[in-house]
């Protein structure tokens, strides 16, 4: 009638709490083991969303030699164009969220192409920002053969012969084709676009006057620029280019929000580590800081601009909306 006490209920349960315990103490190794684990402990590979050569190429390059020194670890650029940089993005969106594998992001990336295209990754969701590197304006040019010597005689003349400008671009979507609807917007003129595969035979044909304008980065367009095969007229930014100080701001000529500029920046998967992030984002700045590099950027007519992973996520955020906001006043969609 009397339930007889179970001896062996106290040894169970001093068995149960020391295995508890015993599992507590290992996990804390384990968490406290992987806290302290060293950040890089082999090479990173940053990946460049374009072909070999060019400006992207150029920085992703220059900047891994100096990366490498920083970090201590070898940063290896890995090319993997095609898809406007879709390719690339989508690698790095689904590589592991270990900070081994980067990408040089540009407003290409994530910023124009988010605005116009539907792309098979989301530029903000499966990314983080790690840091910002710098940018490059864009810039009005026109072929020296029109009888134009000014922004203010370019306006007044597409709007007495709307039929007889056209400007040509690196394909549609591109900050070249979005910028100049920007500008025919805000000016209220017309001009026939002529879309090509790439900046380079856009350039031939405006240089044969096939064309008459184009809005390309000032870096590019330089070379032609200084030797007079193109007129300069106004740069996109807040401020002139020391690369080309006679040019005048589009805020100089009354035309205000022309601030889309050819930037570039390192960004990782989406749910990298906050202290991997923060490492990363400090070495970067390191190198932005370093005299060799900031003068090489100069020269290439790049303004570098340091940020924080926050400051650098909201600066896309806000590049994705200005042309989206060009591409829905122009009915712009790409599919």
């Amino acid at each position: 009638m009397f339930n007889t006490p179970n001896r062996q209920l106290p040894i169970f349960l001093s068995r149960v709490t020391l295995a508890a315990l015993a599992l507590m103490a290992s996990l804390g190794v384990q968490a406290q083991t992987s806290a302290v684990t060293p950040y890089p402990v082999k090479p990173i590979k940053l990946i460049a969303p374009v072909a070999a050569g060019g400006g992207l190429d150029n920085i992703a390059r220059t900047l891994a030699e100096k990366l490498s020194r920083s970090i201590g670890q070898q940063v290896v650029v890995e090319n993997m164009g095609g898809g406007g940089g879709s390719i690339a993005s989508q690698a790095v969106a689904k590589a592991p969220a270990d900070g081994y594998t980067l990408m040089v992001a540009y407003v290409g990336t994530h910023g124009t192409n988010p605005a116009v295209r539907r792309l098979p990754y989301d530029a903000i969701k499966d990314f983080t920002p790690i840091g910002m590197i710098g940018a490059t304006p864009n810039v009005l040019v026109i072929n020296p053969d029109l009888p134009i010597k000014n922004f203010k005689e370019f306006i007044d003349f597409a709007k007495k012969n709307p039929a007889k400008l056209s400007y040509g671009s690196a394909g549609p979507g591109t900050l070249t084709h979005l910028g100049m609807e920007q500008l025919k917007l805000a000016a209220g003129i017309f001009m026939v676009h002529v879309p090509y595969r790439g900046v380079g035979p856009a350039y031939t044909d405006l240089l044969a006057g096939q064309t008459q304008a184009m809005f390309p980065t000032l870096f590019a367009a330089l070379p032609y620029i200084n030797t007079n095969r193109v007129r300069g007229l106004a740069v996109t930014g807040a401020k002139r280019s020391s690369a080309a100080p006679t040019i005048p701001t589009f805020k100089e000529l009354g035309f205000n929000g022309f601030d889309g500029q050819q930037w570039y920046g390192i960004v990782g998967p989406a749910n990298l580590p906050p202290a991997i992030t923060a490492k990363l984002n400090a070495d970067l700045n390191k190198v932005l800081a370093l005299p060799e590099f900031s003068e090489k950027m100069t020269s290439e007519a790049m303004t570098l601009m340091p940020m924080t992973p926050q400051q650098f996520g909201n600066y896309i955020k806000e590049d994705i909306a200005r042309w989206a906001k060009v591409a829905k006043d122009r009915n712009i969609e790409i599919e």
